[in-house]
């Protein structure tokens, strides 16, 4: 694609409430640690440019709350999505148990049958002792579910530019007309950045 040409995509953050989508979101659009923590009610937005393969993509990202009651509202911020973050909290089991639920919602209200729609989950607060939710358990569902999984810390910025790229290149696939379909190296990032071989990390 022509680099002059700037590609906008819209992506969303779901998952329950607390477990640190607006960090994530202001970790990797501002490199800060958002720590004055207030529920987001309905949706925020942020925007980053990024060049991804020679081509500028205009990134719009939707910061949605993770309120049960008020899951109805957010899911209409789903509309005209390319692609989106299913976070959750390594130290609550409860946030993990809940991205069935999350992930099903976004099928349902925004994916044909047919397509295949971008996705990645972040398991977030890696940085903390207490954790209640396993590398294994979560790899597993997401290997289950054929989706990218991210071990992250809004916090210590790990791994989080990386998981917010990968879902830009899957977004940038599937508008460019590759049908979803990412290239084969895609299938082998389900372990945290600190775990892949040196020469991966060159590129």
């Amino acid at each position: 694609m022509d680099a002059m040409k700037k590609i906008d995509l819209k992506l969303i953050i779901i998952g329950a409430l607390g477990v640190g989508k607006t960090s994530l979101l202001h970790q990797y659009v501002h490199k800060t640690f958002y720590e004055d923590y207030q529920t987001t009610l309905g949706a925020s937005i942020l925007s980053k440019v990024i060049m991804i393969d020679n081509t500028t993509l205009k990134l719009q990202i939707w910061d949605t709350g993770g309120q049960e009651r008020f899951r109805s509202i957010i899911s209409t911020f789903y509309k005209g999505s390319d692609g989106c973050i299913l976070a959750f909290d390594v130290t609550n089991r409860d946030s993990f148990h809940a991205l069935d639920i999350w992930r099903g919602d976004i099928l349902q209200k925004v994916v044909p049958m047919e397509q295949v729609f971008p996705m990645v989950v972040l398991g977030n607060k890696i940085d903390l002792d207490d954790r209640e939710v396993s590398q294994e358990k979560a790899l597993d569902w997401c290997k289950e579910k054929d989706i990218p999984y991210f071990e992250v810390s809004a916090k210590n910025d790990i791994n989080v530019e990386q998981a917010f790229e990968l879902l830009a290149r899957q977004a940038l696939a599937q508008v460019s007309g590759w049908g979803g379909q990412c290239p084969t190296w895609v299938s082998f990032l389900w372990v945290s950045w600190e775990s892949w071989p040196e020469q991966w990390k060159e590129h």
